[in-house]
């Protein structure tokens, strides 16, 4: 049975706006259609690559748009009576004059307990920082980043172990299953949007690929392992070791006697070898990595490959 009798116009482009998408349709919501950001060349090969939500809308038959600027299909929104707009990752700031055409204007979902956390990277900068807890806000789009009303608000504990993509699973699972839930709600007015906090904003940056490089003199190994989390898949986490420069992919921190940073040795616990790195407070030990250019191996393999060049 659907949920509302309303018609919903879906933005999204990232893989975390698909799970909502796919939750709306299997709880039979209509989709009138999907409006996502051109497709975009990646990987070495620069293959232009359709976004999730595309093939969603494909293999549905829900129409999908994808404009240069929304501007482009202010009159294609304004053609649907009363549509309801639901963005979750668009990658896009979404200007006043589009958010105007729907109401009550966009409901978006952010990764976070806003206000803490505005802005593109919520979830790598809870792992960064080490949080004991996040969670899922269910908010009115404003044209000020993620700074509009909240219809409602999640908490999330957190272990400490997670990486980004597991928590973009997570919380993308749950916040679908919000959002669908409260819809009806939102829409019929039973739940208000509520002002946020401005004393307790707080914002997150845009990763760039510099992000991920780890400098053993200046960051202590907690800090890097959790970038080694935070960042797991991009831009993941360079390092030189010896001269060898690799991308580590797990760590732990483990206990250690002071030594210059960056200096490596390597352990043996019985047949298991382990390959330890200083840093400022403790040291990093890694366990699995993959030299540039190669594929992913645990430290054995690696030790094993290139012992010669690590001078063992």
């Amino acid at each position: 049975m659907t949920r509302t009798s309303k018609t919903i116009l879906f933005f999204g482009t990232e893989d975390f706006s698909a799970t909502t998408l796919e939750e709306l349709i299997r709880q039979d919501y209509s989709i009138g259609a999907i409006i996502t950001k051109p497709d975009a060349r990646r990987g070495r090969s620069k293959e232009l690559v359709a976004p999730q939500v595309k093939r969603i809308g494909e293999l549905h038959g829900i129409p999908v748009w994808q404009p240069k600027k929304l501007s482009d299909i202010a009159g294609d929104i304004a053609a649907f009576d009363n549509p309801v707009g639901v963005l979750v990752s668009y990658g896009k700031i979404i200007p006043q004059s589009i958010i105007d055409l729907f109401a009550p204007g966009i409901i978006n979902l952010h990764p976070s307990l806003l206000p803490k956390y505005r802005g593109p990277s919520p979830i790598e900068t809870a792992v960064l920082n080490g949080d004991g807890e996040t969670g899922i806000s269910i908010m009115q789009l404003s044209a000020a980043m993620d700074a509009g009303p909240l219809y409602l608000r999640e908490n999330i504990p957190l272990r400490g172990d997670e990486t980004a993509p597991e928590l973009y699973d997570s919380l993308g699972a749950r916040g679908a299953e919000l959002l669908a839930s409260c819809l009806p709600q939102i829409l019929d007015g039973t739940l208000p949007a509520v002002p946020q906090d401005k004393d307790g904003a707080s914002y997150c940056a845009l990763i760039t690929k510099e992000d991920g490089q780890i400098n053993w003199q200046q960051q202590t190994a907690e800090q890097i392992e959790r970038k080694v989390r935070a960042y797991s898949d991009w831009p993941q986490c360079r390092a030189v070791i010896n001269g060898i420069e690799v991308i580590i992919t797990t760590a732990h921190i483990v206990a250690s006697e002071s030594g210059t940073p960056g200096t490596f040795s390597v352990l043996r616990n019985d047949d298991t070898l382990s390959l330890v790195v200083t840093t400022q407070e403790a040291s990093l030990c890694i366990d699995r990595l993959k030299p540039i250019g190669k594929k992913e191996m645990p430290i054995g393999a690696f030790l094993a490959g290139y012992s010669n060049k690590l001078g063992l």
